[in-house]
């Protein structure tokens, strides 16, 4: 939804329950969109960070040794003396 910001004063609390609702909201100035509100996500505690560090290791293992090494990438710019082809 969207809303000019001078309506939006007198309904502050509804929209805040609508945008932490998953609702758009949208504050406009002048008939352009200006800001939008969005709920603000509870901060995870180190266990729960950790956690999901691991599971992006895990998941991004097998793509990372697919391929050759970064060390070698660029290996087929050069021909077999060493120089640019």
């Amino acid at each position: 939804m969207q809303i000019s910001v001078t309506a939006a004063k007198g309904q502050l609390t509804e929209l805040v329950r609508r945008a932490e609702a998953g609702d758009e909201v949208i504050l406009t100035r002048h008939g352009h969109a200006a800001v939008r509100l969005v709920p603000v996500n509870a901060v995870s505690d180190r266990k729960s960070r950790r956690a999901l560090m691991e599971a992006v290791r895990i998941s991004a293992a097998p793509k990372a040794s697919a391929g050759p090494s970064a060390a070698r990438s660029q290996d087929f710019l050069y021909g077999d003396d060493g120089l640019p082809e």
